[in-house]
């Protein structure tokens, strides 16, 4: 590490206060569009830390946006508090081992990116104030990411449109900038309505929704040869008409998640999805109606602040992590193949290091790696204003996303490291473009000459809102 930054002197002062927020919201995993607690836990630091809130963005209760300082280019940093189902762990426990309750769990660590993001802004608005300097800093907290494109609706409703800059991170193994790709994504439920009968006494008279559900699925599994081998198509089975085999089955459905590397090419699979439903529900004799949940796009990068970003991760050098660290680090990887640790390594475009159980460098700018193609509602963030994002490593190289393993680590001596190192990461970036113009039109040009080439239109159908019930209940 070089010269200590001032916005990193901020960062540590407030850093236990967000290491024990991470902390609270661990203990109380919320799953999508239900994170009440979480998010009364983050308005509750906002209002301590002066910042001027507002709260139900977008018509989404547990959207809230803290804001300080005055004048100047408005800086977003965003975080996040969802959590998922059935990943229900006891806290640094190297075996699996759910805790008694609902199952949740926080599996892909977003107690920590709320966290790190809150604190980062934080300390951004400390600093504004030391130095007084024009400008505003916006912690903009988002529920709902796993699924529910909170995100998308928040951009819809107008709510970063007068950003000029937009900031982020994610928990990983590494610590980098994150490579700008993520597939759009949509879901979307399949309903299908037939005919109940005696499945034995009248079998003729019957009409099965159940039957339209798995030709429905054959169809698709058809499909895969014949599409672009980025996208991606995934089902899970949301009602199956009851538990009487004895009864052909009225009603069922199915939720599609339907990915591909760019909305262009998302659009027309989605129509090909729902040509095969309505083929399913043609052999059957039943009816199918379709309903979009959610709709995200995928990520736009902007090599200014990846660049700026950069340069700051390379002044304050990779996560301090220290020898107990490593060897909780390296239970872990013992409950992890080797195929984990190497794929882990491959996304970042890095060779495998031996008997290295945490990220020890900082992943190279222009490294050319295998990147995890998920789906993140950043991305309709990223279509809106200039935006960049963190890989903050917080875990064990290898660990999975959306596992026992990663909730199991997420109050660790680690995560807390990992937190407290990204957040400076995320400050000195707002700092150089508070203090930079030219870095700010910079990032503007460099998004205006994409979005010239591909105009953003949002994938979220009109007349869709945010699921809140449908997600809660589902």
């Amino acid at each position: 590490m070089q010269n200590e930054e001032p916005v990193w002197r901020l960062v540590d002062r407030h850093g236990p206060d967000y290491i024990a927020l991470a902390d609270r919201v661990w203990d109380m995993p919320e799953i999508a569009y239900n994170e009440y607690k979480s998010c009364a836990e983050h308005r509750r630091m906002l209002e301590r830390d002066g910042f001027r809130i507002t709260e139900n963005l977008a018509g989404i209760p547990t959207a809230i946006m803290g804001e300080a300082g005055e004048g100047g280019p408005v800086i977003a940093i965003l975080g996040e508090y969802d959590a998922l189902p059935g990943l229900s762990q006891e806290a640094g426990v190297a075996e699996p081992r759910p805790l008694p309750g609902d199952g949740m769990g926080h599996g892909c660590g977003h107690n920590l990116l709320g966290s790190a993001s809150l604190l980062a802004a934080t300390a951004v608005k400390d600093y504004l104030a030391e130095h007084k300097l024009p400008g505003r800093v916006r912690y903009y907290g988002c529920p709902a990411e796993e699924g529910g494109a909170a995100k998308a609706f928040m951009v819809r409703e107008g709510c970063f449109d007068d950003v000029d800059i937009a900031i982020s991170w994610h928990p990983s193994a590494f610590t980098g900038v994150n490579d700008a790709m993520s597939l759009a994504n949509t879901r979307v439920d399949f309903t299908f309505t037939g005919r109940a009968s005696h499945a034995a006494a009248a079998p003729h008279l019957g009409r099965s929704a159940l039957d339209a559900v798995e030709l429905m699925n054959v169809g698709v599994n058809y499909m895969r040869e014949h599409m672009p081998s980025d996208a991606r198509i995934h089902y899970a089975m949301l009602d199956g008409g009851g538990i009487a085999p004895n009864v052909v089955q009225a009603t069922a459905k199915v939720r599609y998640a339907i990915r591909a590397r760019e909305l262009g090419e998302l659009l027309p699979l989605i129509a090909r999805v729902k040509k095969v439903a309505e083929g399913a529900a043609l052999m059957t004799e039943t009816k199918v109606s379709f309903t979009t949940i959610s709709a995200v796009s995928n990520l736009l990068a902007n090599v200014p602040l990846e660049r700026s970003m950069y340069q700051a991760m390379t002044r304050l050098g990779p996560p301090p992590f220290d020898d107990e660290d490593k060897r909780l680090a390296a239970k872990f990887q013992e409950t992890l193949s080797a195929e984990d640790i190497s794929s882990s390594y491959r996304r970042v475009g890095m060779a495998v290091k031996p008997d290295t159980p945490l990220c020890d460098v900082i992943v190279p700018l222009d490294a050319k790696g295998a990147p995890m193609m998920g789906s993140t509602d950043v991305g309709d963030v990223s279509w809106a204003v200039p935006t960049v994002q963190a890989r903050g490593a917080t875990y064990a190289i290898g660990t999975p996303g959306h596992s026992w393993q990663l909730t199991a680590q997420g109050k660790s001596g680690i995560a807390h490291k990992g937190l407290i190192h990204v957040a400076k990461i995320m400050a000195s970036t707002a700092v150089d473009a508070l203090e930079n113009p030219a870095l700010v039109e910079q990032a503007k040009a460099d998004h205006a000459a994409r979005m010239a080439v591909t105009p953003y239109v949002s994938p979220l159908p009109a007349d869709v809102r945010p699921p809140i019930k449908a997600l809660a209940s589902a």
